[in-house]
């Protein structure tokens, strides 16, 4: 099978500039790791290089090497090692050194672990928060195998956003996603954080693996029902030959017509839409812009959610 021939708008170009060396080596003598670099992310440039501001980088806790095997994703898999207990106060000192008012934590998936990692998330968010009280944090979270106390446990950490992806629609999770992940699982690790916190809750989805229209529909619709108030849509990018094909390359008229779609129709605070689009994708930017526009409050929201369940 003959593979697609890249379209216009997804050409790249390469990081450069001052700004992006400074974090570049102000991660290496912190021996961190950033999932913008670890699964290639083609925004890594941009995001560091920051518009307005410090700019954003997402900081990928407990390694590089992940105990699952997702079929879209760049990051190795198996191998991983224990935990670098100083780690926390590394990516505090790191945020102070970058400047950073915005920060997104992430991290492979640690089925090993007794906590599958909840507890490092937590004592990372907690060690920004006590030597930068103003900074925000967002957690990109795995799904703790549906484990509510895990979901708990980084949630009392207090991140200003709590993030886990969905990545596809439901009838795709296999073979895009470990055949541990579920749709399901995702939605309730979501729906939790929502009825258990004041946190934004936010997710991301991939489109050209092969979904329908209708579906990507309903899995906004879904996401909406359970109170996520943000989403993000980008094209999948095949990492090597080894991982998932792309089924469609998606013309940036349809991302639009999405976002009109999730804001207008289905109410999310805000969307990023586009074929460069991923989840951390001008993250601080975009969170701090829609909140500044948002006309009630997070707890409002999640008050009469709560209400109307009871």
């Amino acid at each position: 099978m003959s593979r697609a021939r890249k379209p216009e708008w997804l050409k790249m170009r390469p990081p450069s500039g001052e700004r992006f060396t400074e974090i570049k080596e102000t991660l290496r003598s912190h021996d961190l790791n950033t999932v913008c670099e670890e699964a290639n992310c083609p925004n890594l440039g941009e995001c560091w290089s920051g518009r307005d501001g410090p700019g954003t980088a997402t900081f990928m806790l407990m390694g590089d090497r992940c105990s699952r095997g997702c079929n879209f994703c760049d990051v190795e898999t198996g191998g991983m090692d224990p935990l670098d207990e100083d780690e926390p106060e590394q990516v505090a000192d790191a945020v102070a050194e970058i400047g950073l008012d915005y920060v997104v934590l992430t991290s492979v998936d640690r089925d090993d672990l007794p906590d599958q990692g909840a507890g490092h998330f937590a004592a990372t968010i907690r060690a920004i928060k006590e030597r930068h009280p103003d900074a925000l944090v967002e957690a990109l979270v795995p799904d703790f195998q549906g484990e509510r106390r895990l979901v708990r446990k980084v949630l009392a950490a207090g991140p200003d956003v709590f993030a886990h992806n969905v990545e596809t629609v439901d009838r795709l999770q296999w073979p895009v996603r470990d055949r541990r992940a579920g749709y399901e699982q995702s939605l309730g690790v979501l729906r939790q954080a929502v009825r258990e916190s004041d946190a934004y809750v936010k997710t991301s989805l991939m489109l050209g693996v092969g979904e329908y229209d209708h579906e990507v529909y309903r899995t906004l619709a879904d996401l909406r029902s359970v109170g996520v108030d943000v989403v993000t849509l980008g094209q999948y990018l095949q990492p090597s030959r080894s991982h998932l094909e792309v089924s469609e390359y998606v013309h940036p008229d349809a991302f639009d017509t999405w976002r009109r779609a999730a804001e207008e129709e289905l109410g999310f605070l805000y969307c990023a839409a586009g074929p460069m689009v991923r989840s951390s994708y001008r993250a601080g930017e975009l969170f701090v812009e829609a909140v500044e526009r948002d006309d009630e409050s997070v707890a409002d929201a999640r008050a009469r959610a709560r209400a109307s369940e009871s």
